[in-house]
């Protein structure tokens, strides 16, 4: 019975919010348009779950998943490669210093009229504003963990006679992981955020897109629907990456870095 407990409990005050917004909604906001009882949502859910036109869940969720990826693996490469660069290179981060603390600060989203000049609705559009947005959180934490490396790491690589790219490949990376990973823990976090703002903004494509039309149309219940799911996608995602970083950390030996446990 302790061990049921344990695992209901974190469920307890989710449910709790639900079951209110239910009692509320059906109470006293029965006709209202912009509320919809949970129940219904979950039943516009299931309806949505086996359309198989362009407006269906997983063609819908396909596309959202597909371009975050896409523009957070653009993204975090380019971040990657910069922020060794520069935190292995002390003069290289001394010139770029001005630079990224310039445009570093721009929102992702500004950048949606530009994005939309250059290459319209789309695919493009969408996974170039999300490459911005997760290009500095990696540039800045990818730095910042090059920079922590052990020096006395660096002077065995020079001991050995290593290059640049045995170094990097055998000494810098391995001991950069643990930091990586929450760097791309908070990646996978802004990719999801950012092409959902981007399709409620202006991409006709995707969640975000599909819970304007939901709204636009009068249906709570869809637009809850749609609302819910994403932020199920997002817990998925964040669990499956921390999982994967706890993988990785068991394989190598180490242990979780505290930082590590903070929600994205």
């Amino acid at each position: 019975m302790p061990e049921m407990w344990t695992r209901l409990r974190p469920w307890a005050f989710p449910l709790l919010l639900l079951t209110t917004l239910e009692v509320y909604v059906r109470r006293v906001s029965a006709s209202s348009d912009a509320l919809a009882p949970p129940t219904q949502a979950l039943k516009a859910w299931w309806a949505l779950l086996w359309l198989t036109t362009d407006e269906g869940l997983w063609q819908v969720t396909g596309f959202t998943l597909g371009t975050a990826a896409l523009g957070l693996l653009l993204g975090a490469f380019l971040g990657l490669v910069l922020g060794l660069i520069l935190g292995l290179s002390q003069r290289a981060g001394h010139m770029s210093f001005l630079t990224i603390e310039v445009l570093r600060p721009i929102p992702s989203v500004a950048l949606i009229p530009l994005t939309m000049l250059v290459f319209g609705f789309g695919v493009r559009m969408e996974l170039s504003v999300v490459a911005f947005a997760t290009f500095w959180p990696m540039l800045i934490l990818t730095q910042a963990a090059a920079r922590q490396v052990e020096p006395r790491l660096l002077e065995v690589s020079d001991a050995l006679g290593l290059n640049a790219w045995q170094r990097t490949k055998w000494i810098v990376l391995p001991a950069m992981v643990p930091r990586l990973f929450v760097a791309l823990r908070l990646g996978v976090a802004v990719a999801l955020v950012v092409a959902v703002t981007v399709e409620i903004a202006a991409n006709p494509h995707g969640m975000g897109y599909a819970m304007m039309i939901a709204q636009q149309s009068m249906e709570p219940a869809r637009m809850l629907a749609w609302l819910f799911w994403i932020g199920a996608v997002g817990t998925l995602i964040n669990a499956l990456t921390l999982r994967a970083q706890h993988w990785v950390h068991v394989r190598m030996g180490g242990t979780l870095p505290q930082t590590s446990q903070a929600s994205t």
